[in-house]
């Protein structure tokens, strides 16, 4: 499936799994809701503020990430293909340039397998940022596992 958006290789991806206990149909809200998208995106102790969201081929999605400590980093991205419910892809227009396949895979009722694939242009660029990107990817999912759980308790 994502073979078929962009051709890749190994050494130009970053992958980075998790299967959390919840619907398939909740983690994709959580991704793509930027009332939830917002709460859990980045690594810890980074927030956001979302200046547009438009969930649609070719829809931009700019957003600042605040650091915990200082900074503010703002992203852009265009989104490249929706597939509900099972995969998004975009391409960042702004530095570090990447492309991101994720895909959600239903195991078996509320158990959801995400794929995050990051995809670089050249095995240079990939591993340049690897060292750092890997244990973020970890900090995102475990944020992203708060918001799923209060998603999940909100709908009792």
């Amino acid at each position: 499936m994502a073979n078929e958006i962009i051709s890749t290789t190994a050494d130009l991806e970053i992958v980075s799994t998790r299967t959390f206990n919840f619907s398939r149909a909740l983690v994709y809200k959580a991704w793509t809701d930027p009332n939830h998208l917002k709460n859990w995106w980045g690594p810890a102790g980074f927030t956001n503020t979302f200046l547009e969201f438009d969930l649609s081929i070719g829809g931009r999605w700019k957003f600042i990430m605040h650091g915990p400590d200082k900074g503010n980093y703002p992203n852009e991205c265009e989104f490249i293909e929706i597939e509900k419910p099972s995969l998004i892809a975009w391409k960042r227009l702004s530095k570090p340039y990447f492309k991101v396949v994720v895909t959600f895979e239903e195991l078996i009722i509320n158990e959801t397998k995400v794929v995050f694939k990051m995809i670089f242009a050249t095995p240079k660029e990939c591993n340049k940022l690897k060292p750092f990107v890997v244990d973020k990817n970890e900090e995102n999912f475990v944020k992203l596992e708060v918001e799923l759980t209060e998603m999940a308790n909100s709908e009792l």
